[in-house]
């Protein structure tokens, strides 16, 4: 694996300006917010060495390289789920080419199933802490120590610094902006009124099938982590529906224009 990221980042690396310190990591019915970056050159994930492709659609499966808000960046368009049937390492693995591309800050979004009653389809959620679900464990295994330890600290996943920019970016912009825990399940198929219930009971308030492997490894690599939910469902007794993924896809994309403000002046500002 190690030499296969090394083969993928020397690719890479050519085509990414050196000053490159932002990553973005767009999910579901998300990959528009890619109209807010100044695209240099879109490479589809098949033709890198070594990298998985998306299957979910909503997913177009592509490496922007770019500027948003003056700041050269590079932006997953789509991607990889443990549901597909990808291990962790190949679910991470973007992620692990982004740190050997110098990537320091790392922007994640994701579609989820708000558990919180005050809570909206449409709603965008600041991660504040996470609960991780899955089965399996994106640093199990071998430590590969140029990458991090073999013990993380995990008392501040997600950067606070940034949190506190975001919030008074989205007051400033008259957004509203939740705030709460997400919780990382195996996915694909979406939670009973029961489950929605125990993850609730156990803290969260929102659940998705992505995010907390990517942001474990970016921890691990000593990256500053900024992530968003848009709540595009609601897990809330009395309020839960029957729902399909273009359910999901829609209130994602109409919620998108108001994540791509909060982003783009975070980086702006940062």
């Amino acid at each position: 694996m190690l030499d296969k990221i090394r083969e993928t980042a020397s690719w890479l690396r050519p085509q990414i300006p050196a000053e490159t310190e932002t990553g973005i990591i767009l999910g579901t019915g998300l990959g528009e917010l890619a109209k807010s970056i100044s695209i240099k050159s879109a490479i589809p994930y098949e033709n890198i060495p070594h990298f998985p492709v998306s299957t979910v659609e909503g997913h177009l499966g592509s490496l922007i390289i770019g500027t948003l808000g003056d700041r050269p960046v590079i932006a997953m368009q789509g991607r990889f789920h443990y549901y597909e049937g990808y291990s962790m390492q190949q679910v991470t693995y973007p992620v692990r080419t982004m740190q050997s591309l110098g990537i320091k800050y790392l922007f994640v979004s994701n579609a989820a199933g708000g558990m919180n009653n005050t809570f909206d389809i449409g709603d965008i959620m600041l991660i504040e802490d996470h609960i991780n679900l899955f089965p399996e464990h994106p640093l199990r295994g071998k430590n590969f120590t140029q990458f991090g330890a073999r013990f993380p600290d995990m008392s501040e996943p997600y950067d606070r610094e940034l949190q506190r920019l975001a919030t008074d970016i989205a007051r400033s912009h008259g957004v509203k902006l939740q705030h709460g825990v997400y919780v990382g399940t195996q996915g694909p198929s979406f939670e009973t009124p029961a489950e929605y219930n125990f993850f609730r009971i156990i803290g969260g308030d929102a659940v998705g099938m992505s995010t907390v492997p990517e942001v474990i490894v970016a921890r691990h690599g000593g990256m500053r982590v900024l992530a968003f939910s848009i709540i595009t469902d609601l897990g809330v007794a009395g309020k839960i529906i029957e729902v399909t993924h273009e359910d999901v896809q829609k209130a994602a994309m109409e919620a998108q224009p108001k994540l791509a403000t909060i982003i783009e002046a975070v980086i702006k500002r940062m």
